[in-house]
């Protein structure tokens, strides 16, 4: 459906070779008798005057929390009416009500398959915001797998009841959007898991992650979403189109009237290398030897551009590109023992 409160739209596709506001809050979408509006927290001592301790939406909100200097300043809470009767209201229904909210991470207070696939679809045909879950089964994990999430993530853990997903994104999803990769944060408050190297495999191929022992330091693994995408790209894309299309939008209700000639191009086309040296700052582009960013912009020119466009104005014909920074995940070193 389209959106008519946009005047601006921005596609990237991510090419393998042969943001939103709130692009580090979260959101908890819980359940309780009466439901409860979206309302942000910025401690748990504020939580706790709406959600006592025993409550799931606190335990979730405390495992976010307790990540300290790296924990959002701000998060949000909302449940869906559980109460049986002519005003109950399915998680779904509560998540669809809050869509534009200012969030951008999810974490569910329901691990249940059921819920959990009925959410990541919904986030799934959405397409601005990330979903964060947990599981303790494996046969959960392939059937959350069978439907190659590109916007869900899922972190294993035999111990669920202590949110080790939200603990995941308050220790990491605060951080300056391409600054950080997912994989080797540590966990405050989540215990990491003994396991074999098959036990590990077989978690990772059924996309998803978990927590262990590293070189004695309890890291996260992997770092990837469900169709084994990482989670700072999608973080990354989404920042870039958001922020490209929320400056082109503030630049066209902020000026008397953008142009429809080389200025006014140029104007455009400003914002848009604006946001990407932005993007390159942060750690999301790649720099060459020289540290300059590696992206550049094409914008065809008044006479380049279909007169039909010009009489409808609208302008079609921009375009940007630029490297991933990425990040190093492993590594491989050769030595050589000499006499």
């Amino acid at each position: 459906m389209a959106n008519t409160t946009k005047d601006v739209t921005v596609v990237i596709d991510i090419q393998k070779p042969v943001g939103r506001l709130g692009f580090g809050k979260v959101l908890i979408l819980g359940a309780k008798a009466g439901g409860s509006v979206y309302k942000e927290y910025t401690d748990l001592a504020g939580v706790k005057t709406d959600f006592i301790e025993t409550t799931e939406e606190y335990k979730a909100a405390q495992a976010i929390f307790a990540q300290g200097d790296q924990a959002p300043s701000v998060i949000a809470i909302t449940c869906h009416n559980s109460t049986t009767g002519e005003s109950e209201e399915t998680l779904v229904q509560r998540l669809q009500a809050v869509l534009d909210k200012d969030w951008y991470f999810l974490v569910s207070t329901s691990a249940a398959k059921v819920d959990v696939l009925a959410v990541a679809d919904e986030i799934e045909a959405d397409g601005t915001h990330q979903f964060f879950t947990r599981s303790s089964s494996l046969t959960d994990l392939a059937a959350i797998k069978a439907k190659d999430y590109t916007r869900t993530t899922v972190l294993y853990h035999t111990t669920t009841a202590n949110y080790p997903e939200a603990a995941w994104v308050g220790a990491a999803g605060s951080a300056p959007v391409g600054s950080i990769t997912w994989k080797f944060k540590k966990l405050n408050g989540i215990q990491p898991l003994e396991l074999s190297s098959s036990e590990l495999l077989a978690i990772h191929n059924l996309g998803a992650n978990t927590y262990i022992t590293k070189a004695g330091d309890a890291v996260t693994t992997e770092g990837r979403v469900v169709d084994a995408e990482y989670i700072d790209i999608i973080h990354a894309r989404d920042y870039v189109k958001f922020s490209i299309e929320y400056g082109i939008q503030k630049l066209l209700n902020s000026t008397p009237k953008v142009p429809y000639t080389t200025a006014g191009i140029a104007q455009i086309e400003g914002v848009v290398k604006t946001v990407l040296q932005r993007a390159h700052n942060q750690g999301i582009i790649a720099s060459d030897e020289d540290g300059i960013g590696l992206y550049g912009t094409t914008f065809k020119s008044r006479d380049e551009v279909d007169p039909a466009d010009r009489a409808a104005r609208s302008y079609n014909d921009g375009s940007f590109y630029f490297e991933l920074a990425g990040a190093v995940h492993d590594a491989t070193i050769h030595g050589v023992i000499q006499f």
